[in-house]
């Protein structure tokens, strides 16, 4: 798998992009434990997720969160602190939830970062939350990670794992790691979903 830094269609103004692609320096820590073919097996640190539930097609779902969990990162909290972007940004669901247009856009705040040590939004929609260690199949893919291209990532990556005999969950996770303004066809994305341990 390729560890080039890429990142989704979002519709912000060049300036806000700009800035984007140059605070975006780190990138969410994990150790790959294995690798297969089509994908590896990881274990993701524990980490702070910025986190705005949207209730869209995912289509806009996650330029609609973006100016919300930016303003976040730019001093758009208590603290008036600017806050590291990572990479990726994140557009989670689940295939149980009871609506299909139900995505939880996230930016992974920077490593080591604990709830108590942040500052609080100041936009109500932006919620912090922890996720533990956890470990996950990943498979990248390159393109503009519209739907159709994620949606064939993912089945992919699902029918692969079936194949080892790996047992995922029902969340899909679809990560970008490029700014807009990048030519789509040189996108960097993975999709990343946890893994059942116990059915490895």
């Amino acid at each position: 798998m390729s560890d080039s830094n890429t990142l989704g269609h979002f519709d912000e103004e060049a300036t806000t992009n700009q800035e984007y692609s140059q605070n975006m320096t780190e990138r969410q820590e994990f150790t790959v434990l294995r690798t297969y073919k089509d994908f590896e097996i990881r274990e993701y640190l524990p980490c702070v997720l910025a986190e705005v539930k949207v209730s869209q097609h995912y289509s806009s779902a996650t330029s609609i969160a973006f100016g919300s969990l930016f303003k976040y990162i730019s001093k758009g909290n208590q603290g008036a602190q600017k806050i590291a972007m990572t990479a990726p940004v994140i557009a989670a669901q689940k295939a149980d939830q009871i609506s299909e247009n139900e995505w939880y856009v996230s930016f992974v705040m920077p490593s080591g970062s604990k709830i108590g040590h942040l500052p609080f939004p100041n936009d109500s929609n932006v919620i912090l939350r922890e996720l533990d260690k956890e470990t996950c199949a990943a498979m990248s893919f390159r393109g503009r990670a519209d739907e159709g291209l994620a949606d064939k990532a993912t089945r992919k990556l699902r029918a692969a794992a079936a194949k080892e005999n790996i047992s995922l969950s029902n969340e899909t996770r679809i990560c970008r790691f490029d700014p807009p303004f990048k030519p789509g066809f040189m996108h960097y994305n993975e999709i990343v979903i946890p893994v059942f341990l116990g059915e490895m």
